[in-house]
């Protein structure tokens, strides 16, 4: 009886050292994984995967786990997440949002050492309060494209734009005032990017330009509400002369309207009097909640590495982040008559000249709003532009 009682306790005792085993095994496991999460790249699952199964061979303590998230869920998705105890280690966000979260002191930060093989004109959109928040991924800089067939002039600014008169019976360009922050961005082409400055002299200038333009009928009546795949579309119709866009389209331009791909020619980018380039970035958080912070910085660094980004570039029309990547021969050389190397190249090389970007605000999406607002009361409703500015001023500094 005693034997059988030995017995059993003794088998208890080891059914209690495997489950103990497994228990401790399953949350080693779990510390060597690193979830991660993009937006809307499952089309570059093979890129994606290589990437993983090359980084996991180097270090094969870890595990990658990748999750790709719709564009339009990420930011809902995200924000769920990081409520919770266990978010994803790595997410793909835009640095609007991701300063957000920075704000909240929901993110790891690091030292700018940790960043050095990204150009430093663009780590400079992810530091807030003296410290980096953020990994670049990619980024965009637009081009101006002009119809050769409608004008031959080549403005360099949005100045010397304005000046040009039309006579073709189409519009000069199309400004999307409304959309987002694209005025917001323009105004900052100028300086004109604060409470101080939106209602300086050359900010009521500008505005007045905008007023002269689009009641002179030189730029759409839509401009106001429309976006800028709408200006695309006036593009490709032959009803503008100039349009500031992504190099991306330039293929959509060639599949659609042939006849005015053939008249397209590049420009770079319309600058303002500060003679520098504006661009779009996405990048990288990890979540201060983050089971394996220091991996998943790792894994973002191999992730933009020299080869990883190249070989994205080369899939997709985006501008690598690694400097060194950039200094490859294909962001340097290209045929006369392909207008996708051409675009590729300018705006490559504005990435070397970059307009800092709006000092960061809490409420940067009720700033677009404000913005959009007030161009609206100016341009249809007449309002008076000194008096409306100041008032924007006003709002603004409240913000």
């Amino acid at each position: 009886m005693k034997f059988r009682n030995i017995l059993f306790i003794i088998l208890l005792f080891i059914l209690f050292l495997v489950v103990y085993i497994n228990v401790i095994k399953t949350e080693q496991d779990k510390s060597k994984t690193v979830v991660f999460w993009t937006l809307q790249l499952g089309a570059y699952d093979k890129y994606i995967n290589n990437i993983i199964s090359e980084y996991e061979t180097i270090n094969p303590e870890v595990k990658i786990k990748w999750i790709d998230v719709p564009y339009s869920e990420g930011e809902k998705r995200t924000l769920a997440s990081i409520l919770t105890d266990n978010p994803p280690d790595l997410v793909n966000l835009t640095p609007d949002f991701s300063l957000l979260l920075a704000q909240k002191n929901a993110l790891y930060t690091f030292e700018k050492e940790k960043l050095n093989q990204f150009l430093p004109s663009l780590i400079k959109t992810l530091k807030y309060n003296g410290k980096y928040f953020g990994i670049p991924f990619y980024a965009t800089s637009a081009v101006t494209l002009y119809n050769s067939a409608l004008t031959d002039k080549k403005p360099e600014t949005y100045d010397e734009l304005f000046q040009l008169s039309v006579d073709n019976g189409t519009y000069l360009t199309m400004i999307n005032f409304a959309e987002n922050d694209t005025l917001l961005k323009i105004l900052n082409k100028y300086n004109i990017n604060s409470p101080k400055t939106i209602n300086s002299e050359k900010s009521i200038q500008l505005f007045s330009e905008f007023k002269r333009l689009y009641d002179k009928n030189f730029v759409p009546k839509e401009s106001i509400t429309q976006t800028h795949r709408d200006a695309l579309e006036k593009y490709m119709s032959g009803q503008l002369e100039y349009l500031v866009t992504g190099a991306n389209f330039i293929n959509m331009i060639k599949e659609n309207a042939p006849s005015v791909y053939k008249n397209t020619k590049i420009l770079p980018q319309l600058m303002g009097d500060t003679g520098l380039y504006d661009y779009s970035l996405m990048n990288f958080i990890i979540p201060v909640k983050s089971k394996n912070p220091e991996k998943a910085l790792e894994f973002a660094l191999y992730f933009t590495n020299k080869t990883n980004q190249l070989e994205f570039a080369k899939m997709t029309p985006i501008l690598p982040v690694n400097k060194e990547a950039l200094k490859d021969e294909y962001f340097q050389k290209a045929e006369n008559n392909d207008l996708s190397a051409q675009a590729r190249i300018i705006s490559a090389n504005q990435l070397n000249n970059l307009q800092p970007p709006l000092a960061a605000i809490k409420n940067k999406k009720e700033l677009n709003t404000i913005c959009a607002n007030h161009i609206q009361n100016i341009l249809i409703n007449n309002a008076p532009i000194k008096a409306t500015l100041d008032k924007f001023s006003e709002e603004w500094q409240k913000l």
